[in-house]
């Protein structure tokens, strides 16, 4: 069996060792190296040609983004970041995101040794993610932003999309939210992500759409033209007072292993928006989310799924599609203008 090859860059000696400790004791995977900083990581990428590269984010000598950002321009392979749980550490993560990494994984805030062996399942998950997932291949010189729809047919305000995703999420995310007009009925997002990073996320496409996108608060109304991201470490459900949709989280037990949960958010957007929903499966591993589309198809809802083609791991979209939970299903390109296609009723129900 063909081990995959790993490279470790970290400025702590401590996480070098532990991670090759982890690694080493998967059958399936080998540390082949580790370095102190990507200077040193530079040579021995090319001695080693590894499978995945783990990369801290802050180091000395060369700034781990930049270090990122050259590495995907010249030798683009998976990279996993090792992210703080800090305000610098999230920003600086979700700009690894954007520049290609496959995902990340939060150091421990204090017993960093013990903490990092409790993480060993999630950081070897992730690296196998990586080596298997398809690697989005930085854009050559500037690329064009997604074309942005101006605006769509007048809709009713009972009207609503919900959205789940995990591994490559969050430019998927970014990819459908860019192109939406201030008039398209609010959307409730589930993306598979610790305390800490979502408000960063969320200010951070606040920022970039025309939409109005924030962290999701308990007793948040939902409003045409907003986006509400599911807290880290909270379930968000959808519930209904009145005429109005209201948000509410829930301190209750992971559901799939994760905490915010697909699942949870589409059983119930099922429950209280039924017919008037929209229900969106983007690119993820597992299975979060599959059995909660299927509650929302049964209960009248139009559901997508993202296309195997434009997924960086089409885990949780494949499950979907198998327990036919979807009605259709779509490239990331065109997503956002499915998406309004079954709001206004253009698009053919299945």
């Amino acid at each position: 069996m063909r081990k995959i090859k790993v490279l470790c860059v970290d400025d702590s000696a401590l996480i070098r060792n532990i991670m090759t400790r982890i690694v080493n004791q998967q059958p399936d995977m080998e540390m082949v190296a580790t370095a102190l900083d990507p200077i040193v990581a530079r040579d021995l990428i090319k001695k080693h040609n590894p499978d995945v590269l783990t990369l801290d984010v802050e180091m000395p000598r060369m700034d781990g983004l930049d270090f990122l950002e050259r590495l995907m321009r010249l030798r683009p392979m998976p990279v996993v970041m090792l992210s703080s749980l800090t305000q610098k550490g999230s920003d600086i993560t979700l700009s690894a995101l954007e520049l290609g990494a496959v995902d990340f994984v939060t150091k421990p805030q204090m017993g960093l040794q013990e903490g990092m062996e409790q993480y060993s399942e999630m950081i070897v998950e992730k690296i196998r993610i990586a080596a298997n997932g398809r690697l989005r291949l930085p854009q050559r010189g500037i690329a064009p932003p997604p074309a942005r729809i101006t605006s769509i047919p007048l809709i009713g305000s009972e009207k609503i999309i919900a959205i789940g995703a995990s591994t490559g999420g969050t430019e998927a995310l970014r990819q459908v939210l860019l192109p939406m007009p201030p008039s398209c009925p609010g959307i409730v997002i589930a993306q598979h992500m610790p305390p800490g990073f979502t408000r960063s996320f969320a200010q951070r496409l606040d920022r970039l759409c025309q939409l109005s996108v924030k962290e999701a608060e308990e007793g948040d109304r939902v409003l045409p033209g907003h986006v509400y991201i599911a807290p880290g470490g909270l379930h968000t459900e959808l519930i209904r007072s009145g005429a109005n949709y209201h948000i509410r989280l829930k301190d209750a037990p992971p559901v799939n292993r994760h905490r915010p949960s697909v699942d949870t958010l589409f059983y119930s957007v099922a429950q209280c928006a039924g017919r008037n929903a929209v229900g969106v499966i983007l690119t993820g591993m597992g299975h979060d989310g599959a059995l909660g589309l299927l509650a929302m198809r049964e209960a009248g809802a139009r559901t997508l799924a993202q296309s195997e083609r434009t997924c960086v791991v089409f885990g949780m979209p494949r499950e979907a599609i198998a327990m036919n939970a979807v009605t259709e299903t779509a490239d990331l390109e065109q997503m956002s203008q499915q998406i309004l296609n079954n709001v206004t009723g253009q698009a053919r129900r299945i």
